[in-house]
């Protein structure tokens, strides 16, 4: 009887979980603010890694009489920069590393994020005082100070730059991971497993780590655009992308001198960073709205 239960109560809650997804899938689907966010998100994504088979000028060709070309300008859409290499170009080619910064980072520390709190909340005790009270030292520093820190100790250069990042948001992902698991560790879905005799991995791996996924996930896509915003920053400063490699804050970086000059080809690396920003920001906030089923 004690196993039908057990039996009973499973499968209620797959049920319950496969018709949640469902609707969050529906909503996701009707509303226009996430569908316009995601399809610009992917246009950009899309014309970033076909860009060598585009037709597009080689993005490394410079030419000084044609430098700071104003926008509109005959063969340059988007006018050139301070070496006279196509704008367009080397923004296209650029959202290649500056979308990868922005999202490898965040996507590392999401798996090693979710694994410490996860555990931490599900075992408790000792060994969650020690995972917590070891991500609280990094709460110590501003997030953008350690990062700097970071990349400077570590040197100039994109896989120490993406190194500092996910260094930096590991520990807001394992205090979210670790909040939301003490709050399923003791549903009766999770009691029922623990009656039938599944180890405490299982359970983990099973039954807890499909219901804490969602918010984890949501929480993880809005530091998406802070990851950019961060890893721009770092190029910017010269601890990032190397020349002549195109990087959306790099470019903001060669061409501050020109700002009094061409001020509307200057301000493009910043506005491609404000669009996707943007886009990732009211993505991840139609997505906590999608899955927030009380609203």
């Amino acid at each position: 009887m004690v196993e039908i239960a057990i039996d009973l109560v499973r499968i209620s809650h797959a049920e319950k979980s496969r018709g949640y997804w469902m609707t969050v899938a529906r909503r996701l689907t009707r509303d226009p603010v996430i569908v316009a966010c995601a399809s610009i998100i992917l246009l950009i994504a899309s014309a970033a890694i076909l860009a060598p088979w585009l037709g597009l000028a080689d993005p490394y060709q410079g030419s000084m009489i044609r430098r700071l070309r104003p926008i509109g300008t005959a063969g340059y859409p988007l006018g050139t920069d301070e070496l006279g290499r196509d704008m367009l170009t080397r923004l296209i080619h650029a959202g290649r590393l500056s979308l990868f910064i922005g999202l490898f980072p965040v996507a590392l520390a999401f798996v090693i994020g979710t694994t410490l709190g996860v555990i931490a909340g599900y075992v408790g005790g000792l060994l969650n005082q020690a995972i917590m009270r070891t991500i609280d030292i990094f709460y110590a520093f501003p997030s953008v100070l350690l990062a700097v820190a970071i990349s400077g100790v570590l040197g100039a250069g994109i896989l120490n730059s993406l190194l500092s990042l996910t260094i930096v948001f590991i520990p807001p992902i394992v205090r979210v991971a670790e909040s939301v698991t003490t709050g399923v560790r003791n549903l009766d879905f999770v009691d029922a497993a623990r009656a039938s005799g599944a180890g405490a991995m299982t359970i983990m791996r099973v039954h807890v780590l499909g219901n804490v996924l969602g918010p984890i996930f949501v929480y993880a896509t809005s530091l998406i655009s802070v990851c950019m915003i961060l890893g721009a920053g770092l190029s910017f400063l010269g601890l990032g992308t190397k020349p002549p490699e195109p990087e959306w804050g790099f470019m903001l970086n060669t061409l501050r001198t020109a700002i009094y000059v061409n001020p509307w080809v200057a301000a493009l690396p910043g506005v491609m960073i404000f669009i996707v920003s943007i886009c990732f920001n009211l993505l991840s906030d139609g997505m906590r709205s999608a899955m927030d089923v009380r609203g």
